[in-house]
């Protein structure tokens, strides 16, 4: 199995397509946290007069969320697909059956110290407090080098279906 982080391609993870994908790559990946990275860009559909708005942190959040549990998944069920063709990103089926798709269900404890600008890297970071299927509820941080911009903890329903 292929554990060098670096080289998985987070669209493999994500039932989200571009231009809505808001982690660039899946830097620590354990059995209750998971971190990832996400340089802001001007074109981000979530950036509005050189800053991010905040529901862009919160997608942020919930897509790192959604990377460690698809990879998860990936590794739980199908360990004979974490190979070169998903490391590369050349599966055949982008989002595959054992992708779950979330959805927010709720959002508290929502700190926002500010908004980050076009150009800074986001390292966002979770930590399972439970998991209860189909919903998991998660702490999170959003930091720029050192700064903690944001924090919250949030609760996530996983479902197979995808919407109509």
């Amino acid at each position: 199995m292929h554990t060098d982080l670096k080289d998985i391609n987070v669209l493999e993870l994500l039932p989200q397509r571009l231009p809505f994908i808001m982690i660039d790559e899946l830097t620590h990946l354990d059995s209750a946290s998971a971190k990832t990275m996400f340089k802001v860009r001007e074109d981000n559909l979530f950036c509005k007069n050189g800053a991010m708005e905040e529901s862009g942190l919160i997608e942020n959040i919930a897509q790192t969320c959604s990377a460690m549990i698809g990879l998860k998944n990936r590794m739980e069920n199908s360990p004979s697909e974490i190979n070169d063709n998903f490391v590369s990103g050349q599966q055949n089926n982008p989002v595959s059956d054992n992708i779950k798709i979330g959805v927010i269900v709720i959002v508290y404890s929502l700190e926002m110290k500010r908004r980050p600008l076009v150009g800074e890297n986001l390292e966002t970071s979770l930590t399972i407090e439970e998991a209860f299927p189909p919903a998991t509820v998660v702490q999170s941080e959003v930091r720029i080098v050192d700064e903690i911009i944001a924090a919250c903890r949030m609760k996530l329903l996983l479902t197979d279906k995808m919407p109509d």
